[in-house]
């Protein structure tokens, strides 16, 4: 039986154990978030099918986009209303992609199942009905639920506040039920979430108030309180608010959050952006919840830049279904990692390589040693094409082989970092991963140009494979 959902492990989506999924079929198709708003191109933003069959004679390209019917949008995270929390259950279908738009506040339901190269727009959820029956605004992340429900992270209030932040509950038709968190229970910040029922625990972590953040990053703002620093324990599935757990200055802005894939782990991990400093959070033997950093980015001493010193800005990362590898982006220095996390509490560096970043060759941006030279980083053209902007969104193919990165953050954050990716747009890349010793390399192969749209260049957020990934499949 499947704990939580009471169904025999029948026919259900995804798949009976991480593992399992590791020996799932090979991504054909990968669906990414395509941005306009925010660019100073009045188009409506879209989904993109791309071809990642390398069988394929349209392997590498845009081959399917699907506009929304709206204009300032800002598509950003996307998750589906079923996954392998519903392997249980042989009715559960995972069909709708669901686009939540940080700006505007719609939830876009897209129809994969139909055509999946060609997916079609199912339902839109208004923005008035969400705040009408819950308040919430600025939707982030989305998760399916094993009741059949979806569960969308939601940042602030309307009005940009993030003390409106909490959790919106879509029913299986993706009508507004209401909040998830027990009334009085909602977080002081919003941003991700995660959770392990046999723990009977979620964690959600913070980014902060929409009112800052939408405006571009201010230093100041983290000085005024209006960043996050917190996580914040829950208990699964009733809602309550049980533990708040103060990273400190060393988890400044902490993002996206993940438990190891073993549903009987009681660990895992959270990338802190300000503090380039990857948390692991841990149960104690009382039942509480305590964190320590597990892996430490350095700022680069830098000339030329707005600071004297440079974070990484670790803004997203994720981990091998095996539980294996961690890998994860600095965005503004410009290079993706991969850590060896067998022994959770010391991970071991096993591959890096350098894919954009403020530091590359043709950059103004110097970065300078501790004897007072300078360096800047090797970043490879790939198809005769620079690299622009710095790595940022990465999905890992299930069996842990194949990285896919794409650059853009948050288009008034692109703006103000890399301005050069409003002019010329976003790129997508795939690097090949050493699963056995470890390493990361480059397919001079694969290069997906979104500047290149019909339309104009264009941002290119975050990617889902129709069958299911490793950043939005949890199991029970």
């Amino acid at each position: 039986m499947v704990e939580g959902n009471g169904c025999c492990k029948l026919a259900g989506p995804g798949y009976d154990t991480p593992l399992e999924a590791m020996s799932g079929p090979r991504e054909v198709l990968i669906y990414v978030a395509c941005v306009y708003t925010g660019t100073g191109r009045e188009k409506p933003d879209f989904l993109a099918t791309v071809d990642v069959d390398p069988n394929s004679p349209t392997y590498s390209k845009v081959i399917h986009r699907l506009p929304v019917p709206y204009i300032g949008d800002e598509l950003h995270h996307s998750g589906w209303n079923a996954c392998s929390s519903c392997h249980g259950d042989p009715s559960a279908d995972r069909r709708f992609l669901i686009l939540p738009s940080l700006l505007s506040g719609r939830i876009y339901v897209v129809d994969t199942k139909t055509n999946p190269k060609a997916p079609s727009l199912h339902k839109v959820v208004q923005p008035d009905d969400i705040v009408k029956k819950t308040g919430l605004a600025y939707p982030h992340t989305s998760h399916c639920l094993a009741s059949g429900d979806v569960m969308v992270s939601c940042l602030g209030d309307k009005d940009g506040n993030a003390k409106g932040n909490g959790f919106l509950l879509l029913d299986s038709q993706f009508n507004v039920k209401g909040r998830w968190e027990k009334p009085g229970h909602s977080p002081s910040f919003g941003y991700d979430f995660w959770y392990q029922p046999r723990h009977k625990t979620m964690i959600s972590s913070s980014w902060g108030a929409p009112a800052a953040f939408t405006k571009g990053f201010n230093l100041q703002h983290v000085a005024d309180g209006l960043y996050g620093r917190h996580l914040f324990v829950y208990s699964w599935p009733d809602g309550e608010l049980k533990q708040t757990m103060d990273l400190g200055n060393t988890g400044l802005i902490p993002l996206e959050i993940r438990f190891l894939h073993d549903p009987s782990k009681d660990t895992g991990y959270v990338g802190c952006a300000l503090s380039s400093n990857m948390v692991r959070f841990f149960k104690t033997q009382d039942g509480s919840w305590n964190h320590e950093v597990a892996i430490s980015v350095q700022p680069l001493k830098v000339q030329n830049w707005i600071l004297p010193e440079m974070p990484g800005l670790i803004t997203d990362f994720l981990i091998s279904l095996d539980d294996r590898f961690l890998y994860f982006v600095n965005w503004l220095h410009g290079d993706v990692r991969q850590y060896n996390i067998e022994d959770p509490k010391n991970p071991v560096l096993a591959g890096q390589v350098w894919v954009g970043g403020l530091v590359q060759k043709r950059s103004p941006i110097v970065a300078v040693t501790e004897d007072g030279h300078t360096w800047q980083s090797n970043v490879p053209e790939i198809q005769g094409r620079s690299l622009r902007g710095g790595p940022q969104m990465i999905q890992l193919s299930l069996d842990g082989k194949r990285l896919y990165v794409t650059n853009s953050l948050f288009s008034t954050w692109d703006r103000q970092f890399y301005p050069e990716l409003m002019e010329k747009g976003s790129h997508m890349l795939q690097i090949d991963v050493d699963t056995e010793k470890g390493g990361l390399k480059i397919n001079p192969n694969f290069f997906v140009d979104f500047g290149a749209e019909p339309d104009g260049p264009s941002l290119a957020h975050e990617m889902r494979y129709p069958g299911g990934d490793c950043t939005s499949d949890i199991w029970i």
